[in-house]
């Protein structure tokens, strides 16, 4: 997935004769990730607060949603350094080592949350549709080798990214981040973004969809009266996941995809080279804030997450009273 991130520097190239958009990328990214952060710091650290504090009334639900925690958690820590570098206007401070982690971080935690909400939604869908046999087959220890197997998969997935760092820019004479070199083959690019297409967006996607389609049919047949918690948590979540593809995951794919095939096309003009390129500002920024929508799983889908809040924060009032809860 190497280099199919941001694709600045490949569009700045070509932007050469056309008017810049530096202080429009520089305002967006400082702007969009200082919000992302600190909304991200206080919903996912509090999650996670809660999470570790009432560890033993984890179900598996829950063990994905405080591996998802994490990951947006660690997420969020890495873009203040991408803030300072828009600050700098495009001039990398930090040395080589933390551009390879930032690059890292933000693509390792945009590809795990898809994979984690994954994991979730096919929980959501054993306990709605087969609620006895969901508590033999979606166990605590099984989570647990779901959410290390998608940490290892993904990790070694994202791991070009920690091969390619700071780079001297020689038309700017600026030291590069987040960006690839000028003259980076297109064709890599092309090849790399529908790897990570495929296997990144598409499947987790359409397996989410599978359960969901799973879920409403199950839902279909219940009589009002019938429906339990459970269900109720069930059509929460499909909400939220879906808002968040919707808003977050399928318009930086999509564009992604189509701005690289309209790099290789000739004859186009400055201004939709210019709203191109805008538009890869806007949906990065998009891709980056599912740490900021994450935590709106917890708060309205996660099982008994409110009453754990509140045993967390009022002791006295809730000791004896919270239990542990299913998925």
């Amino acid at each position: 997935m190497d280099g199919v991130v941001n694709l600045t520097s490949y569009s700045m190239e070509n932007l050469s004769d056309c008017p810049s958009i530096e202080g429009f990328r520089n305002k967006v990214y400082c702007w969009s990730y200082s919000i992302i952060t600190a909304l991200g710091l206080l919903g996912n650290g509090l999650v996670l607060v809660v999470l570790l504090r009432t560890y033993r009334q984890n179900s598996p639900f829950n063990i994905y949603m405080l591996n998802l925690a994490l990951s947006d958690l660690l997420c969020v820590c890495t873009l203040p350094m991408r803030i300072l570098y828009y600050l700098n206007q495009g001039h990398w401070l930090l040395g080589d080592f933390l551009c390879r982690v930032g690059s890292y971080a933000l693509y390792v935690n945009l590809y795990c949350s898809i994979f984690f909400m994954a994991a979730m939604s096919v929980t959501r869908f054993l306990a709605v549709s087969y609620p006895v046999k969901s508590l033999h087959i979606m166990t605590r220890g099984r989570a647990r080798h779901v959410c290390l197997a998608v940490w290892a998969v993904i990790c070694l997935l994202s791991s070009p990214f920690l091969m390619s760092g700071q780079h001297l820019d020689p038309v700017t004479n600026k030291t590069k981040c987040f960006e690839p070199p000028r003259g980076q083959r297109l064709q890599k690019l092309v090849t790399l973004n529908y790897v990570s297409l495929l296997i990144g967006f598409v499947l987790p996607f359409a397996l989410i969809l599978l359960c969901y389609s799973g879920i409403i049919r199950t839902l279909l047949t219940r009589k009002l009266a019938s429906r339990s918690t459970a269900d109720t948590k069930a059509i929460r979540m499909i909400v939220i996941v879906l808002l968040t593809f919707l808003v977050s995951f399928t318009p930086y794919h999509v564009q992604r995809t189509v701005h690289l095939h309209f790099l290789s096309r000739a004859g186009t003009s400055c201004r939709e080279r210019v709203a191109m390129h805008k538009s890869v500002v806007v949906t990065l920024s998009l891709a980056a804030a599912n740490s900021c929508f994450d935590p709106l799983l917890y708060f309205f889908s996660g099982g008994g997450f409110r009453s754990r809040l509140s045993s967390v924060f009022r002791p006295e009032q809730s000791s004896g009273h919270t239990r542990c809860c299913g998925p």
